[in-house]
């Protein structure tokens, strides 16, 4: 006599297991690998640069470079502070930056409105010649602005920074902004125009308000080239109550011109956890911006 599993007995009997879920895992197996090797280079050497910040000098001189401080203080930034002027060289690069960086999100926006959103003939044209300001090396115009500047007895000030970032700041912020814009529906533009409104009006209350994303986002990108800048900072600067955080740390320098290294990698530490801390605080408006003018409507 034959006898036939009913369906709640068919559901009940153990299935062989499946293998696909370990295929699975193994092919994952080397993307995980890489990315174990990305974070070790990225994370280890900040790392590491944290870690001396905490050493003293005969620490850095004999013991290996992979061993822990003795003692954990705040000697070193302490130092960099008082005895460095690493104040100092963040105020000179604050006066130095922001300056700049509202002047080139302030011009670099208009311009972008009127290349991109307003018709007129020639704009192609100009466009064009703003987009040829990011083939050009910086290496290149350094001497004659250097010469422009000596000249016009600007030199060792912080006028020649603020002017060279701003106009090496344009192309790029006109570039990205006007890629945003033309994802803006034109009939919004229009139908502004059929309102009333004139083109301030557009420009203020229409454009900028969608475009703010945007806006913030190369803001942020202007902010980490400029605060990063040495080449710049070297070429017009000699004072040493003048120089940026960049060209301090590179001349930090303790008795008899010796590198003192604690008190440099407490102004390091302080310069790259300073802005990493503004970029994983501002993360999402920076993705929201990345994002805004990838899909047109």
């Amino acid at each position: 006599m034959t006898t036939t599993a009913t369906p709640a007995a068919r559901e009940a009997a153990p299935t062989a297991p499946s293998r696909k879920p370990l295929r699975v895992r193994l092919r994952r197996i080397p993307g995980w690998i890489g990315l174990g090797l990305v974070l070790l280079t990225v994370v280890y050497p900040m790392f590491w640069i944290l870690m001396g910040s905490f050493k003293t000098q005969p620490e850095f001189l004999s013991e290996p470079f992979w061993a822990l401080p003795q003692q954990w203080n705040l000697d070193n930034y302490v130092s960099a502070f008082v005895e460095g002027g690493l104040g100092t060289y963040i105020r000179n690069s604050v006066i130095a930056v922001f300056p700049a960086l509202a002047l080139i999100l302030v011009l670099g926006t208009a311009a972008a409105f009127a290349l991109q959103v307003l018709v007129w003939k020639g704009r192609g044209i100009v466009l064009v010649l703003f987009l040829a300001g990011i083939m050009v090396p910086t290496q290149m115009i350094l001497l004659p602005l250097f010469t422009v500047y000596f000249n016009l007895h600007l030199t060792n000030s912080m006028w020649p920074m603020i002017i060279t970032y701003t106009a090496i700041g344009m192309p790029l912020t006109v570039f990205m902004l006007a890629t945003f814009m033309r994802a803006i529906p034109r009939e919004v533009f229009e139908a502004a125009t059929l309102d009333g409104a004139s083109i301030w009006r557009i420009f203020l209350n229409v454009t900028v308000p969608l475009v703010r994303n945007a806006i913030f986002t190369v803001a942020l990108v202007q902010f980490f080239f400029l605060w990063n800048d040495l080449l710049i900072a070297m070429t017009f600067i000699t004072k040493q109550d003048l120089r940026t955080i960049q060209v301090g740390l590179l001349n930090f320098t303790g008795q008899y011109g010796a590198v003192d290294y604690g008190p440099l990698f407490a102004g390091i530490s302080v310069t790259v956890f300073g802005t990493l801390a503004i970029y994983i605080f501002l993360n999402q408006k920076v993705m929201a911006g990345l994002t805004s003018g990838a899909v047109k409507g």
